[in-house]
């Protein structure tokens, strides 16, 4: 790959509803243990991304595509010095399962079985998405990305395992969840919190990094940037954001926010910003014509 420079474009188009959109070329970029709400599909154009996923590490080159499912504990960083370039779409959960009940004989909440898939042709179909919500192609955007979830889940799908919290460990561990979501801004400490809950720091450790896949201040990391997004996405300044989801300022934001959604905060919400005025000027241009 020509030059050095690290660059990402982290966007939404507004004609593609649930769908956020990347292009990246990263280096030294790492990505820290997180989650997506969202499905990821990444279409490798050059180098190769490693990803820890399901316990190993998955590598993913030239021609092939990452795939996470939503919830889904993983990491990311370069599998060659060179580093790697891809683009990326993350449709939503809703809008996976309607192409599946649409387009495949699918039963349950779908999703892909493999985390890696060398399929040339995806590949091309992902960067297409991309290059027409960059034109401004309604109908191309949502026709190839249609097009390109129905053949990863024809050749790589299968139904999602239900979550059952069944063990008095998983049981706790959900408990422990719902009050870090409650107190994000605040938490308590491991052991108050296994106080509370009437065990032991060790074993809630335990009992919640089997449920989640991660240590509780590592699902609250990844939980505070997830909430942030939110924020950002309603126009509420970075600074403000920070302390609202329980960072101590806007740098240990930015440091956070950058290595789990690849952009800076203030880069995510000028694209987002972006997408609201153009809607606005559309819908002022739909009312003047009416």
């Amino acid at each position: 790959m020509a030059g050095s420079g690290e660059r990402a474009r982290h966007w939404q188009y507004a004609e593609l509803p649930g769908v956020d959109l990347l292009r990246a070329r990263y280096v030294r970029k790492t990505f820290v243990r997180h989650t997506h709400e969202n499905f990821v599909i990444a279409a490798i154009a050059e180098g190769v991304e490693v990803f820890h996923h399901g316990g190993g590490d998955q590598y993913a080159g030239a021609g092939a595509v990452a795939l996470v499912n939503p919830d889904t504990p993983h990491t990311g960083r370069a599998g060659v010095p060179e580093g790697w370039r891809y683009g990326a779409v993350y449709p939503s959960p809703e809008l996976v399962s309607e192409i599946a009940a649409e387009t495949t004989a699918l039963r349950g909440t779908p999703g892909f079985v493999s985390p890696v898939l060398d399929d040339p042709r995806t590949v091309a179909l992902v960067h297409q998405v991309l290059r027409a919500a960059d034109e401004g192609d309604a109908l191309a955007a949502d026709t190839l990305l249609r097009v390109a979830v129905t053949r990863l889940l024809r050749l790589n799908g299968g139904p999602l395992p239900r979550r059952e919290v069944r063990t008095a460990g998983a049981r706790t561990a959900a408990r422990a969840r719902a009050v870090l979501e409650e107190r994000m801004a605040a938490p308590p400490t491991l052991e108050r919190l296994a106080s509370d809950l009437g065990t032991s720091p060790f074993a809630l450790l335990r009992a919640f990094r089997d449920v989640y896949g991660m240590p509780p201040h590592t699902w609250l990391t990844d939980a505070r940037v997830r909430r942030a997004r939110r924020l950002l996405d309603a126009g509420t300044a970075p600074a403000e954001t920070a302390l609202a989801v329980g960072f101590a300022d806007q740098p240990h934001l930015n440091r956070h926010f950058a290595r789990i959604v690849g952009v800076p905060p203030g880069a995510y919400q000028r694209e987002r910003q972006g997408v609201r005025e153009r809607e606005d000027v559309h819908e002022r241009k739909d009312v003047r014509e009416r």
